[in-house]
């Protein structure tokens, strides 16, 4: 196991990496097809939203990201704003990656939509703000590219031609390789989808929904739109923001949570109401009964859709990827345990 104060390992000349990695990373993990595009993602993708260079430093971040690999999860995210102060996670993720992981064998992405800077040009999806964003990310992270970058949020303020022809220029400059959107509705991604194929700008790749056995809204309105459109799907939040693993399913909050770190009041109560945790231990039950804990149920759950590429997750420990990468093991769901989650989850979804 890699600990945290380990040295970085060193580059060859060659500018490849030195450090040993797990010579079986990828014989456990059946990677799957983003939409109809030739970009294959693992099923468990590792992203840096709150965690890494947020309530969690480097030494953490560098032991999940080598663990995750070496586990065959080869698609890291981020986002302009990930980290405490915004931009961290590219700062603190990017180091690791440049020194210790092998670029060519990684997807890395990151986003552009949400406030970044003061002024008229630090918010929303201008084409000044996405070409100035995924420029300032990439310097942060110390990357020639972006395998993936998203338009992070809809901007109605901005003609979503001006948007879509910005990701198309970056990859005609080869700052980017596939372009993607995140938290597009289901008629606005049709829509984008549309323009793409029309204009012939790059296509949409990728589309990344917040979607779990707590919200499931994207089945009715987005899904449709991106098998259609050929476009795959890579899930945030699978776990609700934690709810959906056994922190919370005693009495109180765990000082080393989520809830208890980065959650004001507000959420904490939102989040952790009575009648949501009655349906969270409901749910555990069922994950019990499979064999399996709740949080690797939640995820099998959400991959259990051809539509759905991939569930990014975050990690404080190591132990939480290891146990994620688990939820395949046991994948299938019958009528009636489907049938059971649909009856707890109908209040909250």
């Amino acid at each position: 196991m890699i600990r945290a104060d380990e040295p970085l390992a060193a580059t060859n000349i060659a500018g490849g990496i030195t450090g040993g990695y797990a010579a079986d990373r990828y014989e456990h993990t059946q990677y799957r097809r983003s939409g109809r595009s030739g970009l294959l993602l693992p099923p468990i993708s590792l992203g840096g939203w709150q965690t890494f260079g947020g309530y969690r430093g480097p030494g953490v971040a560098r032991v999940c990201l080598l663990r995750a690999f070496d586990l065959g999860i080869t698609h890291f995210d981020f986002a302009n704003n990930y980290g405490t102060p915004p931009g961290m996670s590219e700062i603190v993720c990017g180091e690791i990656i440049r020194r210790e992981l092998p670029r060519d064998e990684l997807i890395i992405s990151s986003k552009a939509g949400y406030g970044m800077w003061p002024g008229p040009y630090g918010d929303g999806l201008s084409k000044k703000y996405i070409v100035a964003s995924c420029d300032q990310s990439l310097k942060r992270m110390g990357l020639d590219y972006f395998d993936i970058f998203y338009l992070h949020r809809p901007d109605p303020a901005t003609p979503l031609e001006e948007s879509l022809g910005a990701l198309d220029l970056l990859v005609r400059q080869g700052k980017i390789l596939y372009a993607g959107v995140s938290n597009f509705p289901g008629a606005l991604f049709a829509e984008a989808a549309r323009l793409c194929h029309e204009r012939g700008w790059a296509p949409l790749t990728i589309h990344q929904p917040s979607y779990s056995l707590l919200n499931r809204g994207i089945e009715a309105d987005l899904l449709p739109e991106t098998e259609r459109a050929g476009t795959g799907v890579i899930a945030f939040s699978p776990l609700a923001n934690g709810l959906l693993s056994d922190k919370y399913l005693g009495e109180g909050i765990p000082t080393d949570s989520r809830a208890a770190l980065a959650w004001d009041e507000a959420g904490k109560a939102r989040r952790l109401s009575p009648e949501r945790l009655a349906t969270v231990r409901g749910l555990n039950d069922l994950a019990k009964g499979r064999g399996q804990s709740l949080a690797q149920m939640a995820l099998a759950w959400v991959l259990r859709s051809a539509a759905v590429t991939s569930a990014l997750i975050g990690a404080s420990r190591v132990s939480q990827i290891e146990e994620n990468v688990r939820a395949l093991d046991h994948a299938e769901f019958s009528t009636e345990e489907l049938a059971t989650i649909d009856r707890l989850t109908s209040a909250t979804a």
